[in-house]
């Protein structure tokens, strides 16, 4: 099947109907990626307090005010709710790695589709949403708002970000000023992202070294940090067949069979694994893995462990 190159607008707006089944707060199910130590590190939007009550059963014991209840002589608890601010912003990678698919998209749209799951989802629980979109000719930050208004205009910057990727791919040639490092981009997220944010980073992490990890720690000192690593299978199952060819950024060039292409492209593949491990798992950041050759809503409703029935 051919891989899709672009995403439009109607098919980001359209996948505000599978924003449902998994969620980014720190209370997670079992079998959730973010459970355990992970979702320790998630520090949700806070509580406030709402009332004293008196204890009935069920209740959770390690609520319950003990100088209350000395002084009312009966158990009481104290009630809380979640506070709701709590502030997302999606580091969106639309640079010219991304343009890489072997079956149902390229990298670049399924990291469009999962910013626009986020977005949605951020939206449908009275979050504000932001983000940061970015390729190797500009950076486009905004900040997050809560209405629908907001995150119809992220959405358009993806889209043409993603639609100018595909035609420089298609003209075989970067432009000259490519400048923009995915440690710009973690710079200009520690410039909005002051504390209790939700930063998700959508990329495959290309060009990211020892900075990267001392700016996604500076990041996650005062924040929420997810890394939504986007991959595509081929690089796990590379076969090299007659006829393949390569891209070397200044054009295509056919790959002999027995070239070692195939073993050179899986250990790539497997290194940059490892860089994602080394670069977030000092800082208990949570890794995302998503492939190109499933659409996202259902990987996430996997990875995170929730029946579609149990969350609206």
């Amino acid at each position: 099947m051919k891989a899709r190159v672009t995403v439009t607008l109607e098919e980001l707006i359209q996948l505000q109907a599978d924003a449902r089944g998994f969620s980014f707060l720190p209370r997670q199910p079992v079998h959730s990626l973010l459970s355990g130590r992970h979702a320790s590190r998630l520090r949700g939007r806070g509580l406030a307090f709402e009332e004293l009550r008196h204890y009935a059963q069920g209740d959770d014991v390690r609520t319950i005010d003990w100088k209350a209840t000395a002084r009312l002589r009966s158990p009481h608890v104290r009630v809380y709710s979640e506070e709701r601010e709590r502030p997302v912003l999606l580091l969106v990678d639309q640079r010219r790695p991304m343009f890489f698919g072997s079956q149902r998209t390229m990298k670049s749209v399924a990291a469009a589709e999962v910013a626009a799951l986020a977005a949605w989802r951020t939206l449908s629980v009275g979050d504000r949403v932001g983000g940061i979109v970015f390729n190797e000719e500009e950076i486009v930050d905004l900040r997050p708002q809560r209405n629908q208004t907001s995150v119809l205009r992220l959405f358009h910057e993806i889209v043409r970000m993603n639609e100018r990727l595909a035609e420089s791919a298609a003209a075989e040639k970067g432009s000259d000023s490519e400048t923009v490092t995915v440690n710009e981009v973690l710079e200009a997220a520690v410039r909005r992202a002051k504390h209790d944010h939700l930063v998700v980073i959508i990329s495959d992490l290309d060009g990211a070294n020892e900075e990267t990890q001392r700016l996604a720690t500076r990041l996650a000192a005062h924040n929420d940090v997810l890394m939504v690593a986007l991959y595509d299978p081929l690089g796990a199952s590379l076969q090299n067949q007659p006829g393949m060819i390569a891209s070397t950024g200044d054009g295509v060039v056919e790959l002999p069979v027995g070239s070692g292409f195939r073993g050179a492209f899986q250990q790539a593949f497997a290194d940059r694994l490892d860089q994602w491990r080394d670069i977030f798992q000092a800082l208990q950041v949570p890794v995302i893995p998503i492939s190109t050759a499933t659409p996202p809503a259902e990987q996430l409703r996997e990875l995170f462990g929730q029946k579609l029935s149990s969350i609206g």
